[in-house]
């Protein structure tokens, strides 16, 4: 990619002085991210009912919460990765790049032999999403200045631009897949995957110097493309070992124990270099980061257990339409996002002129509050199953409006928070801390929704719906705990955040 002086048309300071409520560069952004996560949640809500395909790899519904946990841990935590060697070689726009090229060609693998290429696929789209995914995120953040307010408004943007795309790929990606064909399913990600990559490419010159490569001005042109060749031959040699790790899950817990310690390490020894108030901030980072893991263990119940209870024990009708379950269990929350995030936006707002806005940490708090009782209406959903174990849609569809509420809580501030309480050379190394939390998150999503099922090939479905109910009770009750921790934490993690907000 080009990093010439040329495309720098606008110093950062010009850049950071935009006049208005967004930056210009903003909307590229949100463009970009608004396609990339189409093909990204759109492969996410495919994943389980793909597997539990008796025509494709005909897995039990334990296998596949097993294998679902494991693809979406790998793709998170390669996300720290890619947030790594954005920071110390590549750059953001390289980084960019480079995993959009890699999540465009995993995706028409797929589509080309969605049975036989499968994991080859897979392994293609889990490390282009690592170069992809921390990197963006954190360029958004990098058009403010530190102390402009109007931050977390634009972060709130770019995650409408996440939802959209969540909601058009969640719904027409499963829809194709089962009523068309997964070759169409995959094909459709891969197109809306090129389009992200293209509008980034022909944008990417209003960015002036953000996202160039931190190699820039202390090596030789020469030396600085060995640097960057010697990433891309790393990243496609380490696609093998993605794939044997993916697809045998016993690889998957050994390298889930490892990681997380050494990371642990890593940042650490990179604390150390910073004064005593940068390291509380850290700190606070990583209580937010810690907790974070377990919400995510929980929400992300949606690409798994509640994608395969949605496939075998709800009803086809909400709100008297006729719609498939697995299209409402993967596009509803998105939704109900773009919905109610300007009304959660405008409600913070109303409280802070009164200066009773809860802070940061109560948010989080009251995100795992909303999750508990989403959980509960999850469990609640067996008193209104018939005797074939088939029960409400609409009550389901209720439980997501009740989840995202919980999401609107915590999300959005984790994205701008992290870059708030990290010094700048970690912004990209601590986005891709957020994103390995998830991983551990997605991890331990697939081991409770593993526990959750019945590997029984022959349970009835009104097993099938005991089984599942039973573990949301007990997530509801386990969300609701961390809540209430949090909330009584706050202000001790407030002291540890100094000025931040």
């Amino acid at each position: 990619m080009t990093t010439t002086a040329a495309t720098n048309t606008q110093t950062l300071e010009e850049i950071q002085d935009f006049k208005g409520k967004y930056p210009k560069q903003l909307w590229y952004l949100f463009l970009s991210e608004m396609w990339e996560r189409f093909s990204f949640y759109g492969m996410r809500g495919m994943l389980t009912i793909f597997m539990v395909d008796k025509a494709q790899l005909n897995m039990n519904d334990h296998d596949a919460n097993l294998q679902y946990g494991a693809t979406q841990a790998f793709v998170y935590t390669l996300a720290f990765v890619g947030g790594l060697f954005a920071d110390k070689i590549l750059g953001f726009r390289k980084s960019i790049f480079w995993g959009g090229f890699l999540m465009i060609l995993g995706s028409f693998i797929l589509a080309i032999a969605p049975k036989e290429m499968f994991y080859i696929g897979i392994s293609f789209t889990i490390v282009g999403t690592g170069f992809f995914k921390p990197n963006i995120s954190t360029m958004v953040g990098s058009l403010y200045s530190k102390d402009d307010h109007r931050r977390d408004a634009g972060f709130g943007l770019f995650y409408s631009g996440i939802n959209i795309g969540a909601l058009l790929g969640g719904a027409i990606c499963v829809w194709l897949g089962k009523n068309y064909s997964w070759n169409a399913a995959f094909s459709c990600a891969g197109i809306v995957m090129t389009i992200s990559l293209l509008i980034f490419i022909f944008t990417k010159r209003t960015l002036g110097p953000i996202g160039l490569s931190p190699l820039a001005g202390r090596f030789t042109a020469s030396k600085i493309r060995m640097y960057d060749i010697m990433v891309y031959a790393g990243s496609l040699l380490i696609i093998p070992l993605i794939l044997k790790l993916v697809s045998v899950s016993q690889y998957t817990d050994l390298f889930m124990y490892i990681v997380g310690p050494l990371t642990l390490i890593y940042i650490l020894y990179e604390a150390m270099k910073y004064n005593k108030v940068e390291r509380q901030k850290l700190m606070a980072a990583m209580i937010f980061i810690i907790f974070s893991i377990f919400f995510w263990a929980f929400f992300e119940q949606a690409g798994g257990s509640l994608n395969l209870f949605a496939e075998h024990n709800l009803t086809d009708k909400v709100a008297g339409l006729t719609i498939d379950p697995n299209v409402i269990n993967n596009s509803s929350n998105s939704l109900f996002v773009i919905l109610f995030s300007p009304l959660i936006g405008l409600l913070w707002l109303w409280l802070s002129k009164r200066k009773i806005e809860p802070n940061t940490v109560v948010k989080f708090g009251l995100g795992f509050l909303f999750l508990g009782a989403a959980f509960y209406v999850f469990y609640y959903t067996r008193f209104f199953a018939d005797k074939n174990g088939i029960t409400s849609l609409n009550v389901f569809t209720l439980a997501y409006l009740v989840i995202t509420i919980g999401e609107l809580c915590l999300s959005p501030i984790g994205l701008s928070i992290m870059t708030k309480l990290s010094p700048k050379p970690m912004h990209g190394v601590m986005m891709g801390m957020w994103f390995l939390a998830s991983a551990y998150g997605q991890y331990a999503a697939g081991l409770l929704g593993a526990d959750m099922s019945t590997s029984n090939p022959n349970a009835t479905l009104s097993e099938k719906l005991i089984s599942y109910t039973d573990g949301y009770w007990h997530l509801s009750i386990y969300a609701a705990i961390a809540g209430v921790v949090l909330i009584i934490l706050s202000p001790l993690i407030r002291k540890l955040m100094h000025e931040v907000h």
